[in-house]
């Protein structure tokens, strides 16, 4: 008789993009998206996509879970094709899942710009509608990095994301 347990583990995820400037050819066309949620009045960042660090960082951290790229190849094909919206890319990332339940995201952002505290619930609420966690298992933080970074200098944004998970059956 085989015996079958749980294994909890976790993954990280990081991404970041510098603001596009007035010289960038798309930088009217294209909004600030952060974590699924439009930002107005902020200046967009450079990307092939939407170049949504926030979701970004959540794929990189659920293809930690899961040991399948999505962000590279797969992403940059969805591009071309025509798929920019990160959203798709988490969709993408989730299906690779299989047996692995996701338990639990915290992400902490970094950027001077702008101020994040009122988006901040708007954000963890469309995470938490993508990825089917409750609200209350979608942390996110903001920090203006003292100025220390180049993020905390204001010439783009950083994100890291943390990804708790568990594995069953696991033999």
């Amino acid at each position: 008789m085989t015996k079958t347990r749980e294994i909890y583990f976790c993954a990280i995820g990081q991404d970041s993009h510098r603001f596009m400037t007035e010289e960038d050819v798309a930088f009217k066309s294209r909004p600030l998206l952060l974590g699924g949620v439009l930002i107005p009045d902020a200046p967009p960042l450079l990307g092939n996509s939407d170049a949504d660090v926030v979701l970004h960082a959540l794929v990189n951290a659920i293809s930690g879970l899961s040991a399948e790229r999505i962000l590279g190849k797969v992403a940059d094909d969805m591009c071309q094709a025509g798929i920019t919206d990160s959203r798709a890319y988490v969709a993408r990332a989730l299906d690779t899942l299989k047996d692995i339940e996701l338990l639990h995201l915290s992400f902490s952002i970094e950027a001077k710009r702008p101020h994040l505290a009122e988006v901040i619930d708007p954000m963890r609420e469309e995470i938490a509608k993508m990825t089917g966690l409750n609200v209350c298992h979608v942390a996110i933080t903001a920090t203006s990095g003292e100025g220390l970074t180049a993020f905390g200098k204001g010439e783009g944004i950083a994100c890291l994301c943390i990804a708790s998970a568990r594995k069953t059956p696991f033999r």
